[in-house]
């Protein structure tokens, strides 16, 4: 009898016990937060194309000149930028797949097909301005996000 008191004892206690939800560290918000907060950078961006076509990119998939890709020091794999021609003012979405440029000075290696649709094809470099419009973590979490203006500052 006395081992049926204390296990009720034991059941009532753990039934109205208050329940805890896992968060996670507060720096690690913070953290996260700061990281999906819209970019904007400008530099110099350049293109590769025919001498790295099928080449593995930072992602693992092959370099194809004629998609609509990227390489990037910082950004995240898989982040979703705009990039505007500074001089023509013409702007295409690119997703970051590798890491680059190996260049000192240059900010952003585009693809032939990108350096094309952003008119410097021919002479290889411009002036460009880059903003994050897609983020990976968002994308997981199935958030779409339409403008940079969107992007949550913190959760």
């Amino acid at each position: 009898m006395k081992k049926l008191a204390i296990g009720c004892a034991v059941a009532v206690l753990v039934v109205l016990s208050p329940r805890s939800e896992a968060r996670p560290p507060a720096a690690a918000t913070v953290l996260l937060a700061a990281s999906l907060r819209p970019v904007l950078q400008m530099g110099i961006a350049s293109w590769y194309g025919p001498e790295l076509q099928g080449s593995p990119t930072a992602n693992g998939e092959p370099f194809d000149m004629n998609g609509l890709t990227a390489a990037h020091r910082e950004l995240p794999i898989g982040t979703r930028v705009r990039v505007t021609n500074l001089l023509n003012r013409r702007t295409v979405t690119l997703r970051i797949n590798d890491r680059g440029p190996s260049i000192p000075g240059r900010l952003i290696d585009i693809s032939m097909a990108a350096a094309s649709k952003l008119g410097f094809l021919r002479s290889g470099l411009a002036m460009v301005q880059i903003e994050v419009v897609g983020h990976p973590i968002l994308k997981r979490q199935n958030v779409v996000i339409d403008s940079p203006a969107a992007m949550p500052a913190a959760f």
